[in-house]
Formats: C-alpha cells, sequence, structure tokens
C-alpha cells in the first residue's frame, strides 16, 4: 500500500502500525495530502469551532533540570518570577473580561505553590464560572485527587519523548516510568488528560516519533499539544539544531487521523518558527488555541525557549489577532468550555 492509500485507510479505521506512520513521516512528497487528510478528520468529528483557552503562567521557577528548557533549575540568567496567589486570581478574572471560558494555569515545578495553596487557587477559579486546566508538572496521586476535589477539570503532563533512553538523558533524575504513572493517575482520577512531545529533539528519529503517537493513542488521551524543539541559548541543548516545524505539524496531522476526536493546540512553537504557524497548525487538524492573558514582565519572563510568540503584544491585541485570523479561514470561536466530546 502506498503512503497515499494508508492516509485514507487511515481517515476512515483512525489506525495505523509503526512502520506506516514511519513511512508516512519519512515522505515529503504526501504532506499537503496528509495536511488536508487530517484537516477533514477534524471538520467531520470537531466541526469549525475553535476553542481558545487564557493562558497564565504563574512561576518560572523548576525544580527540575530538563536539558531544553529555559526554566531549568541550573539556568542562572533567568529572572525569576512567582505571582501571587491574588495576581493569578486577577489574571483568571481578567480571562472572563475577555471572554475566555477555560483558563490554563502553567508554571515549572514550585514548592511554594504547595497542595493546599493550589486548591484555593482552584476554588476560586472555579467560583468564576471558568473550566480550569492545570499544567504544574509531576505531583503524587494524592496531590492531584485534591486537586480535582477542589473544582480542576484538565491537566496536561506532556511526555515530551517516549523512547526511555532519550528521556533519561534530556531528563536528569527523572524517571520515565513515573511520568508515565502520573499520566495514568490522572486518567483515573477522572481529569480530562493532556500530554504530548517535542519534534526534533536531538538524537530523535521517525521511529520514535512514530512511537510517540502510537503512546498517545494507548493512553486515550483528551488533548495532545506537539510542538518542535526550539533551543534555547541558556541550556546544554541551546548550541543544538532545532525541530522542523513541518515535521512537527506532520505528527500534529497524523495524531488527528488516529485520535479523531480530541483537542489538539495550535501551540505558540508553531507560530515562533513560522509566521502564521498557527493558522496552518488549524487548518491540518488543530482545534484549539491558548492566547496569553499575562503580560509585563511575568509574560517576558517565562522564556522556555527565545523568541516566543506574541511577546509584544497585549493580551487583548493578541485576542482580537488571532480571533481574526480564525475568522478569515472559515472557522469559528467557540462559546462553549471545549470538553473532549467523545464520539469514538
Amino acid at each position: 500500500m502506498n503512503n497515499k492509500d494508508l492516509l485514507l485507510k487511515a481517515q476512515h479505521t483512525h489506525s495505523l502500525e509503526k512502520d506506516e506512520l514511519v513511512s508516512i513521516l519519512k515522505d515529503d512528497s504526501i504532506n499537503e495530502f496528509l495536511f488536508q487528510t487530517a484537516d477533514k478528520v477534524r471538520k467531520k468529528y470537531i466541526g469549525n469551532e475553535v476553542h481558545l483557552r487564557g493562558l497564565i503562567e504563574f512561576s518560572n521557577i523548576c525544580k527540575q533540570n530538563c536539558l531544553y528548557c529555559g526554566l531549568r533549575k541550573d539556568n542562572s540568567k533567568a529572572k525569576r518570577a512567582r505571582m501571587t496567589p491574588k495576581d493569578i486570581i486577577n489574571y483568571a478574572k481578567k480571562a472572563v473580561e475577555y471572554g475566555y471560558k477555560t483558563v490554563v494555569l502553567q508554571s515549572g515545578e514550585d514548592s511554594f505553590f504547595h497542595t493546599e495553596k493550589m486548591c484555593e487557587i482552584i476554588k476560586e477559579i472555579k467560583s468564576l464560572n471558568l473550566a480550569l486546566t492545570l499544567s504544574i508538572g509531576e505531583k503524587t496521586k494524592e496531590e492531584y485527587k485534591a486537586y480535582k476535589d477542589a473544582g480542576a477539570d484538565r491537566y496536561l503532563l506532556r511526555i515530551e519523548t517516549t523512547d526511555k533512553e532519550l528521556y533519561k538523558k534530556m531528563h536528569p533524575k527523572m524517571s520515565f516510568e513515573n511520568r508515565v504513572s502520573c499520566l495514568k493517575n490522572l486518567k483515573e482520577l477522572g481529569f480530562e488528560t493532556g500530554t504530548g512531545g517535542l519534534v526534533g529533539l536531538p538524537l530523535q528519529t521517525d521511529e520514535n516519533l512514530a512511537d510517540d503517537i502510537l503512546f498517545f493513542k494507548e493512553l486515550d488521551a483528551d488533548m495532545i499539544g506537539l510542538g518542535p524543539f526550539i533551543p534555547c541559548p541558556e541550556t546544554p541543548l541551546g548550541k543544538q539544531q532545532g525541530g522542523s516545524f513541518i515535521k512537527a505539524l506532520k505528527v500534529m496531522s497524523l495524531t488527528r487521523l488516529l485520535l479523531p476526536d480530541i483537542n489538539i493546540p495550535a501551540t505558540t512553537a508553531m507560530e515562533t518558527l513560522v509566521e502564521n504557524g498557527r493558522i496552518l497548525a488549524l487548518q491540518s487538524g488543530a482545534n484549539v488555541v491558548m492566547p496569553n492573558v499575562t503580560d509585563g514582565e511575568f509574560k517576558k519572563n517565562y522564556e522556555i525557549y527565545p523568541g516566543k510568540a506574541g511577546l509584544n503584544n497585549t493580551p487583548e491585541e493578541y485576542k482580537r489577532s488571532i480571533t481574526e485570523k480564525i475568522l478569515s479561514i472559515g472557522r469559528t470561536i467557540s462559546d462553549d468550555y471545549g470538553f473532549h466530546k467523545r464520539i469514538l
């Protein structure tokens, strides 16, 4: 079966074997057909609505030391900044004013925000009639349960790579098995569970990427966030070659084919590498955008990688701009909470 036939098969069965995924990843002559097919599947299962989720990056302090990340503990050049709980609530209130129905609280693994403090913040935000996603790293099952009991709806914990050796190299003193265990705990506790990966890490192969996609399907994730690896100068990988926008787009499109009804964000990293990268992603299988609602120093200092798109826009400007772009490609802005509507 040639690669075009494989894509037609995947469009209807939502299934591909590892060797079939690898064959498509290696074949750039098939790219446009892949992107169009993923877009058709998105339209069939999700429709034309794009969900906007307001992103609040509330602390760039992190105890981990991931080789690719500008927030890593050993980056002495990072200007560390942490919001107070009151700051976080105020930004959530602003998100409501901007018209968002969901906020995403994201941070490094910062022990200042212990379970009790985090739960107080969650309860305050839920009182604003918002859906709430957390992206705050690895915690115990008991901590995750406390967040769920306090009202949190979704949790995003990216696996980044499913190759155990590569994971070990990229994440000093962390455990692949614990990461997977965290994801399983989140699923068991009833969170909408998101994961995802970096595309183009040093030493990563197409075979690794195929395994990543199959892992997402096996986990039965509710959301998958994918982005190209962008080297950050103040990290051990600062001088490495970055990932390819097209390869990241291909992995995202293949993920849509295999998980047809899930939420897939058009990530900021896509926009950072290519002008209008987010729109291209929305035309290749994505259905979510997460505009930043933080501004000023907090926004500037949350530097996972350099040159992040949208840094010079106010939250209002950025929301207006992305809304216009979304409408210009014949899509609409959703006015609901954007939960995963399982069809398959």
